[in-house]
């Protein structure tokens, strides 16, 4: 390292050879420098001036490869100004380094062209460049103040290093690699890693989730971070595309790089771009080429967000150039305040009394557009510079009054290296010096100056606290920066949050009401993201080949819902709830069951009730009739027990019609099944008593012994009896209980009574099917027997409805759920009921009650015949 240093101090040497011998005389002055004597010096390395230069070859001198104009950053002359103004005040307090006074020594690096002749300057004699050569007015310098960019602080120290003198960073934070770890490094900014963190809760407190990077190349730092720690908090890159620097032999090409770069920004989906570069040139440069005509398109309106401390400068060249492109633009600056008396201190100052100021000139004719007299240059006397030009006239991207964030780091700068000096000189005195005596700093080492640096802790003259941690950083936060432009290129940095490192409760802190965004969003909060939102009703699916944030938005299944915008997935409702129909939502589910309080129920309830009062109306008729012969004809007792099961089946419905319980929902089925037994079985018996009957008229017929009560009676026990102990067992072993079904219907809770044992409820069934069709087929075989009393055709027609309504009963049945399904076996029951009722026992009631001459004995042997 020493021998590159050395390298490029030679390279800026002057060469005098003839044919015997070479004279090394001193190199080519830096004029652009400032000095103020005192009795300690503290220099500074500015970047106030660039040059266009070519790619060095080290064949010519490098004075002579600039080409063009410099290029002078007007702006920068702040920095400058808040360094005098500090050291200024410090002279003038009698509480801080009393008897000594303080000097100033400023150079400008011009970019990195000149860091090392610059530094060894530092170290020379005055206007002498012979470093560490005592003779002459000396510079006494304590520290040095600088530089901007991270790159000039490091070529900086590797000079500084050797003298163990502190350099204070007022700029980017540099990143200190293994081999420089002993730099001696104070930073004015905190690490640039809590910007990072501010950045990544600027855009998850906004939702910004598809941005956009432009960046230097230098920048590698960042781009690691983005791509290592974006995606862990939601946020996707669009793109990333490096800016390359812009070199003047070379200008064309880059710019062809550019306008590449125009349309891609343009033509992304993302609103927001993260612009890493500190005075937005490049930025600028790249908005401006729609004005350029090199592109067909406008800019359109973005978020350009900088995540590092931004200064908008405009060069000579840019004077012209609108900066309302980066209006409502959000940056982050260390924080700062406004210094009491600055801005008296700048509009009252005449910059031009000191002859030392080696920048005051370039600042005029740049700034305001004029000459100085010159015999080389015919000008105007318009043209000419009449030194009464005021400093705030200027619009702000060329001289702010307000002290920047730059400018506020120097002027604490200036303090701490004051307050260090200061507490040197206490120890001198408690160590037994004499008071009168001047602090002598040379008796001191110069790297002792260090732990009283790393320990000093005041407060500011606007009340802030200056204070190093251990890292040699200071304890400070950051601001978040909104830029209001306006068409002058003046405009207005508002505060509208802050990065608070030391603040463990509330870190970060945005006022986005107070946020000015661009035109084109109408103030309204810009929505950066690949894919809109997912309403609340739909989840996302993640696109084939793109990045997490791009995605389709697919509406939630029938049984769930999402009640945020952008679901991954969607969730289920309890199950006393269901999804709203626009699947947002859950709702309380109804409570269904069939009840006699519903139409439906009513008119189960009203034909029920209607049904058996007519059974009864029959019944009283057929008791009141008894002794005539068409009640007597075919076995009055089994007539009385299938109208009384009748009746019960009617009367068994209404069980159905009631809120299900464990009680009812074990009669139900139960009473249900055994009372249609009875019923069928009465049947069965009525039409074996028929055909019987018919059968023992026959000469000679053994049929005889087999007619009679008994018979009947017996069928009829039998066969309920069966019934009984296929119930008996269904109870014993898989009984029907009450049950709740939050699933067979979306919107409701069904109250229901479960079979318990499917196999047994369709045993049940199955058996009274077999008694049914029994009955049928023996009526059918009957139907046609000779006796105007046979009942076969009434019973036949009777079992044909009975047995078409159980059959059909099944597929309804398992085709239905809740209320439906018990309304189904209701209706079921009381049709297949009337029909026993209305088919048998109507036509004799027709009779008895229409037809009373034909309930005789006489005309019913008349009819035989």
């Amino acid at each position: 390292m020493t021998l590159i240093i050395l390298l490029l101090l030679l390279t800026h040497m002057v060469w005098k050879c003839d044919f015997k011998n070479c004279i090394i005389s001193d190199p080519l002055p830096i004029s652009h420098n400032y000095f103020q004597p005192g009795d300690f010096i503290i220099g500074a390395i500015t970047s106030f001036m660039s040059m266009p230069t070519e790619v060095e070859n080290f064949i010519e001198d490098p004075h002579l490869s600039f080409i063009g104009e410099p290029i002078v950053q007007t702006k920068f002359y702040q920095h400058i100004l808040a360094l005098i103004f500090a050291v200024k005040e410090i002279n003038e307090s009698p509480h801080i380094l009393p008897n000594v006074t303080l000097g100033i020594h400023i150079f400008d690096s011009y970019g990195r062209k000149c860091i090392y002749h610059a530094t060894m300057e530092l170290f020379s004699s005055l206007k002498r460049m012979i470093p560490n050569y005592k003779c002459g007015i000396q510079t006494n310098l304590v520290s040095v103040i600088g530089a901007l960019y991270s790159e000039i602080s490091i070529d900086l120290a590797h000079i500084l290093e050797i003298y163990q003198l502190p350099q204070l960073i007022y700029g980017s934070h540099p990143e200190i690699m293994d081999e420089i770890k002993s730099f001696s490094f104070y930073h004015m900014v905190p690490d640039e890693n809590f910007i990072y963190q501010g950045l990544l809760q600027l855009l998850v407190y906004f939702k910004w989730v598809w941005v956009g990077i432009l960046v230097r190349d230098e920048s590698e730092r960042f781009v690691r971070m983005a791509i290592s720690t974006f995606p862990l908090h939601g946020i996707c890159i669009a793109f990333l595309k490096r800016i390359k620097p812009i070199y003047i032999n070379n200008l064309f090409k880059e710019i062809e790089g550019m306008i590449e770069i125009f349309y891609f920004t343009m033509n992304n989906k993302a609103n927001v771009v993260i612009v890493y570069e500190k005075t937005l040139l490049n930025l600028r440069l790249l908005l401006y080429l729609p004005k350029m005509e090199t592109v067909s398109v406008e800019s359109k309106g973005k978020v350009w967000v900088v995540p590092s401390q931004m200064d908008v400068a405009s060069m000579f060249y840019q004077r012209s150039w609108d900066i309302q492109d980066i209006h409502g633009s959000l940056s982050f600056s260390v924080h700062s305040n406004e210094i009491p008396g600055f801005q008296q201190f700048v509009q009252a100052r005449d910059h031009f009394l000191s002859k030392e100021d080696g920048f005051i000139k370039d600042v005029w004719v740049h700034a305001f557009e004029c000459a100085f007299p010159s015999p080389l240059v015919n000008l105007k006397q318009s043209d000419f510079c009449t030194l009464e030009e005021k400093l705030e006239k200027l619009p702000g991207a060329f001289f702010e009054m307000r002290m920047t964030g730059h400018s506020y780091n120097i002027y604490n700068a200036v303090y701490a290296i004051a307050h260090a000096l200061h507490d040197m000189q206490f120890e001198q005195k408690d160590s037994g010096m004499p008071n009168g005596r001047k602090l002598n700093i040379q008796e001191e080492q110069l790297w002792q100056l260090h732990q009283f640096l790393k320990g000093i802790s005041f407060n500011n003259s606007a009340g802030d606290r200056v204070q190093f941690n251990q890292r040699r950083e200071l304890i400070s936060g950051f601001d978040i920066i909104n830029w209001v432009t306006f068409p002058n290129q003046s405009f207005n940095r508002v505060k509208v949050g802050k990065l608070d490192l030391w603040n463990k409760e509330k870190k970060f802190t945005i006022h986005d009401e107070a946020i000015t965004w661009h035109s084109s969003f109408n103030q309204i909060l810009p929505v950066s993201v690949c894919t809109e939102s997912c309403l609340p009703g739909y989840f996302k699916q993640k696109q084939e080949g793109k990045p997490f944030c791009c995605y389709d938005c697919l509406p939630c299944s029938k049984e769930k819902i999402s009640s945020q915008k952008d679901m991954q997935d969607c969730s289920k409702c309890p199950e006393d709830q269901y999804p709203s129909k626009e699947k947002d939502s859950c709702l309380p589910k109804k409570i269904s069951f069939l009840s006699y309080e519903e139409p439906m129920g009513i008119a189960l309830v009203i034909l029920a009730l209607f049904l058996s009062f007519c059974t009864i109306g029959v019944l009283a008729t057929f008791l009141k009739y008894h002794h005539t012969p068409i009640v007597k004809a075919n076995n009055r007792n089994i007539t009385y027990v299938l109208l009384i099961s009748i009746l019960l089946c009617f009367l068994c419905s209404l069980q159905f019609l009631v809120l299900p319980g464990n009680t009812i929902c074990l009669l139900r089925q139960i009473s249900f099944g055994i009372i249609f037994s009875v019923a069928v079985s009465s049947v069965l018996a009525k039409t074996i008593t028929v055909f019987l009957a018919f059968m023992a008229t026959k000469p000679g017929s053994r049929m005889r012994n087999w007619v009679g009560r008994g018979l009947a009676t017996s069928i009829i026990l039998f066969g309920s009896l069966i019934q009984v102990v296929i119930c008996i067992v269904w109870v014993s072993t898989f009984p029907p209980f009450f049950d709740i079904d939050t699933h067979s219907e979306l919107a409701e809770i069904i109250l229901q009574c479960n079979e318990g044992s499917a196999i047994m409820f369709y045993c049940v069934l199955g058996y009274m099917g077999f008694l049914a069709a029994t009955s049928f087929t023996v009526a059918f075989i009957s139907r046609n027997l000779p006796s105007s009393f046979n009942e076969a055709k009434c019973l036949t027609f009777s079992m044909l409805i009975f047995c078409s309504v159980w059959l059909s009963f099944v597929p309804s049945y398992l085709s239905t759920k809740g209320k439906y399904m018990v309304a189904v076996e209701v209706f079921s029951i009381l049709a297949s009921s009337a029909a026993l009722l209305v088919c048998i026992y109507f036509p004799k009631c027709y009779i008895i009650i229409g037809r009373p001459e034909l309930n005789n004995r006489k005309e019913l042997m008349r009819r035989k015949q």
